[in-house]
């Protein structure tokens, strides 16, 4: 299959289905043989301007031979939609969440194992210009790290509440970039225009081992604020990063770098010196990280559409995908049992 041309389709063509569908139509070694939506107006519009046929139904389209798959579905339609793809043996890509619950998406994660087939996760933020420029630095062993992601409400999404539909995206970035599950996690949300939390702050904590030291995390996400902003900050014993995913900049500050203006502060300050008009920033050297100009919907579908050729396992696959899932789950659990439990 290497070098085939691939028979793709989209499984709900909302906000971000629609964009998938323009993707595959785009991508030279793809064939947009067509989407299925409630909507019949929306999808016929999507095939007007993009290509292939609106089906009635999934099982139409399976019916019509088709290889790869993107379900873009609310969340809660997620597990159905896979179940019925991969029992017939098709590759799947999966909006973020995975899954509404753990258990769903366990059950999809062995549908996949089952049919032997790719089932990729979209956590699309991986490949963000900006988070592929913080992955070239290598293996940064975290001590420290605090992800904010907050906007305005956009009434998407409202199936779910801000961790499912928010936080999802850092909680998978700390599954990238610490390796393993916290260990103690506790967080406080606040639900105001619905059930579900719209207000989510939580602080997680993961032991030393083998996979790194031992690390906090400070995660916030926000759909009621005034701004829009997307940033990540790491400590680690060899560098500080602070990325803006808005701005598109990142910023490392490396310790080898500056250990002689480090030293050079340890024994001012030994010695009793009042560096109170001292300007820290003029003191250490920084470096601006270049930023590559790329769609990261496109990056995560060719990924995709390799692990569907090859057969090896996708970048974010079900595991990945599950754990997510796991401590989304856990965190509103938590959330619920404390003093600003969802009201």
């Amino acid at each position: 299959m290497s070098n085939t041309t691939l028979r793709c389709a989209v499984i709900g063509v909302g906000r971000m289905g629609r964009h998938h569908a323009r993707v595959y139509a785009q991508m030279p070694d793809a064939d947009l043989v067509g989407v299925v939506d409630h909507d019949a107006d929306r999808a016929r519009d999507i095939t007007e301007e993009w290509g292939g046929q609106a089906f009635g139904s999934i099982a139409d389209l399976v019916a019509s031979g088709v290889d790869a798959v993107t379900i873009a579905t609310p969340t809660v339609h997620h597990r159905p939609a896979a179940e019925q793809l991969l029992g017939a043996g098709v590759a799947c890509l999966i909006e973020k969440p995975l899954a509404p619950t753990a258990e769903d998406a366990a059950a999809i994660a062995a549908a996949a194992d089952a049919a032997g087939v790719a089932l990729q996760v979209g956590h699309v933020v991986r490949y963000d210009p900006v988070m592929r420029a913080i992955k070239s630095l290598g293996d940064l062993r975290p001590r420290h790290l605090e992800l904010h992601r907050i906007s305005p409400m956009t009434f998407r999404s409202v199936d779910v509440g801000v961790v499912l539909d928010m936080m999802i995206h850092d909680l998978d970035l700390l599954t990238m970039l610490v390796g393993r599950a916290p260990e103690d996690v506790q967080a406080s949300a606040v639900a105001v225009l619905g059930e579900a939390e719209d207000v989510c702050n939580v602080r997680m904590t993961y032991p030393a081992s083998q996979e790194g030291p031992a690390c906090v995390a400070n995660v916030t996400a926000s759909r009621l604020a005034m701004k829009t902003e997307r940033t990540l900050r790491l400590i680690s014993e060899d560098m500080y990063v602070s990325a803006d995913f808005v701005a598109r900049t990142v910023k490392v500050i490396r310790k080898a770098a500056n250990a002689d203006q480090i030293e050079a502060l340890r024994t001012r300050l030994a010695a009793g010196e009042d560096l109170s008009d001292v300007n820290y920033l003029d003191l250490v050297q920084f470096e601006d990280l270049e930023i590559a100009d790329a769609e990261p919907l496109r990056l995560q579908a060719e990924d995709f559409l390799s692990a569907v050729r090859s057969g090896n396992r996708p970048p974010v696959d079900a595991e990945a995908g599950s754990l997510a899932v796991q401590v989304a789950e856990r965190i509103v659990e938590t959330a619920r049992a404390g003093q600003l439990s969802l009201a």
